[in-house]
């Protein structure tokens, strides 16, 4: 009281926002998260393979079987190889044949000295002796099966030699684990049967 009057001071209290909003506002946030997180794990496990993948599913499968058949009948080889400019999947120094998946590919190096080999995803590798120009073993699918020893299948998958050293393989195993990681478009099969190459080709490494 000043003067005989009264003075009455107004406090504005902070408005409080309803409870069903809060909630609600809370709820939208935690649901934007859930699905964040669905199509993350979904690109992982289910990676895009139409954006230029590396391999497909059919592609991954014929690498296997053409490592398996080149081991099987004694053909040195090495993968991812640049012949005339072009990438191709297999290259044959000694006979010097390029094998590859990819027409346009084929069709430019078929102009050079080079002996280009198509291969359709759909063929089975064993088929490959029948394209190569040079004469091949006969050597049925039951035949491989008994022939192809665990081990050299090991050493095929990673390509490299029988005899090739502790650090060969580890260095082999890392550049392919790359090449066929589902991560990165690579084929789930073939990314599975790198390792278990690995675990069996490290234990009988030179």
């Amino acid at each position: 009281m000043a003067g005989g009057r009264f003075f009455t001071v107004r406090t504005q209290h902070p408005r409080v926002l309803p409870e069903w909003l809060v909630v609600g506002l809370w709820l939208s946030v935690a649901v934007g998260v859930l699905i964040g997180v669905i199509f993350v794990a979904g690109a992982r496990l289910y990676p895009d393979r139409s954006s230029n993948a590396t391999y497909t599913t059919g592609e991954g499968r014929r690498r296997i079987e053409i490592r398996q058949y080149l081991s099987a009948i004694g053909e040195e080889f090495a993968e991812e190889h640049f012949v005339e400019g072009q990438h191709v999947a297999f290259y044959l120094p000694e006979r010097d044949v390029a094998i590859t998946f990819d027409a346009r590919a084929y069709f430019r190096i078929e102009r050079s000295p080079t002996y280009a080999v198509l291969v359709e995803h759909e063929m089975p590798g064993m088929h490959l002796g029948d394209r190569l120009p040079f004469e091949t073993p006969d050597i049925s699918e039951d035949e491989d099966d008994e022939r192809m020893d665990p081990t050299d299948a090991a050493f095929a998958i990673l390509g490299v030699p029988r005899g090739a050293t502790l650090p060969e393989v580890k260095r082999a195993y890392r550049e392919k684990i790359k090449e066929v990681h589902p991560d990165h478009g690579g084929d789930r099969e073939e990314f599975q049967q790198v390792r278990e190459a690995y675990t069996a080709a490290k234990n009988r490494a030179s």
